[in-house]
């Protein structure tokens, strides 16, 4: 299997606000510190795999502004391959704005400028490296259209970050992927059901295999995540506890390991992938930020 990791999504540029805690409705409250970051799920999870070693391409729009010509400059110093991130005229960048508390907890608003843009053409100019690739990774911050054409295309692992999530949605997108991955809000947006506990993370995880997946990863948080494949038992998984500083890139930083691991530890059981993937995510919690929060290979001789 080859090696190469291909990921389709989006880039964002990520306003971040750090406040001691997050506003009520309609309260405005004093913020600490305010900083510019690199974001959007896609460029993120692309990003994270990178850092670890991983040969990554990415499928993405940015806009024709200052932060479309940063982004790409950005994904470039981290080692990934940008061929297919196009600058498209008229749009401004994505962005996001992102409130983070002391605790870590965080709130978050995105609108999507160029993102919206990502084609199913753009996904078939990049097919045969989606076909060859190891691992392809896809999102909902663009065009579910995009991610299912994407899934189609793959011939590896593929793997579905169902977020932001989706009560109404095309089959297919649970269908098509290897492994969905969502966290507890996203699990119970797109089964209905309520995700407080364990229990009820198992039983939506169930539930979403009853739905058509073929594997679930549902990630829990600071309690680790937990993986269910079609016609086996559940696998719970914990994460070393650790002081958060700002939660904000952790389920991308997951979903980049998982990714990494995948493409470059084939053999290596699924328990023991998540497992690191769960070490990788804890340890980026640690930093302030999103892409420049996420671990290098040093840490793989930490988490294997």
């Amino acid at each position: 299997m080859s090696d190469s990791i291909v990921v389709v999504g989006s880039c964002m540029i990520d306003f971040v606000s750090y406040a001691p805690r997050l506003p009520k409705k309609g309260e405005t409250i004093h913020g600490t510190k305010f900083v510019t970051n690199f974001g959007g799920k896609g460029a993120n999870q692309c990003v994270a795999a990178a850092k670890l070693g991983g040969k990554t391409t990415l499928i993405a729009r940015v806009g024709d502004d200052v932060w479309g010509e940063r982004y790409i400059a950005n994904l470039k110093d981290q080692n990934v391959e940008t061929k297919y991130v196009k600058k498209t005229p008229n749009f401004s960048s994505g962005i996001a704005q992102i409130t983070v508390s002391e605790i870590g907890d965080n709130q978050i608003v995105i609108v999507a400028g160029a993102n919206k843009e990502l084609s199913v053409e753009d996904v078939e100019l990049a097919k045969n490296d989606i076909i060859s690739a190891g691992v392809v990774v896809m999102q909902l911050e663009t065009s579910p259209k995009v991610a299912i054409k994407a899934m189609q295309l793959a011939k590896g692992i593929s793997i579905l970050n169902g977020a932001p999530a989706l009560r109404q949605y095309d089959p297919k997108l649970l269908q098509l992927p290897t492994i969905f991955c969502v966290n507890e809000t996203e699990a119970s947006e797109f089964t209905g059901l309520p995700v407080t506990t364990k229990q009820e993370a198992e039983a939506a995880a169930h539930a979403l295999i009853s739905k058509g997946c073929n594997s679930v990863v549902l990630t829990l948080g600071a309690e680790g995540a937990l993986y269910l494949a079609k016609n086996s038992n559940c696998i719970f998984l914990t994460c070393p506890a650790v002081q958060s500083v700002d939660s904000t890139g952790a389920g991308d930083a997951f979903i980049g390991a998982l990714a990494y691991l995948l493409a470059n530890n084939p053999n290596l059981p699924m328990e023991n992938i998540l497992r690191s993937a769960c070490f990788i995510a804890s340890d980026s919690v640690t930093r302030s930020g999103t892409q420049i929060s996420f671990p290098g290979q040093e840490i793989l001789s930490r988490c294997t």
